[in-house]
């Protein structure tokens, strides 16, 4: 090896690296994109189950007058503000068993913004309590 002679990459072998990086950061912006989507959809779900389960859980504690109210309200009141635009809460009861459902919009890269085609459903079912 000579005096002075460098090793490693050269100008035109770091251009290289750039070129490829740079060629690169679409596919790699496209994962992160649709990595971010598959979580907001199974956050979603997360949301549809609990609020369904808290919705049952008033219904059933309320009084049969108050009982479709109860629902709405407490399967709303358990979303985050971005989802609870795009969320439908239905509850009924049948033979001493009060069920609810929760219907949300699955939001497209940003809640509150657009959302997909397609409902996220989350169903919950409980036991009428004894009302006084």
């Amino acid at each position: 090896m000579r005096a002075g002679h460098r090793t490693g990459a050269g100008p035109r072998d770091r251009g290289q690296v750039t070129v490829e990086f740079l060629g690169m950061t679409p596919a790699i912006l496209a994962t992160l994109v649709v990595l971010w989507q598959l979580v907001l959809v199974g956050y979603t779900y997360t949301l549809a189950g609990n609020a369904a389960d808290e919705a049952v859980r008033a219904a059933t504690a309320a009084s049969p007058g108050e009982r479709q109210g109860a629902c709405r309200a407490a399967g709303l009141e358990k979303l985050p503000g971005a989802w609870e635009g795009d969320a439908d809460v239905n509850c009924s009861t049948a033979n001493g068993f009060v069920t609810a459902d929760v219907r949300i919009r699955v939001p497209l890269l940003f809640p509150g913004a657009v959302g997909f085609p397609f409902d996220v459903h989350g169903r919950a079912g409980a036991v009428e309590e004894e009302t006084d």
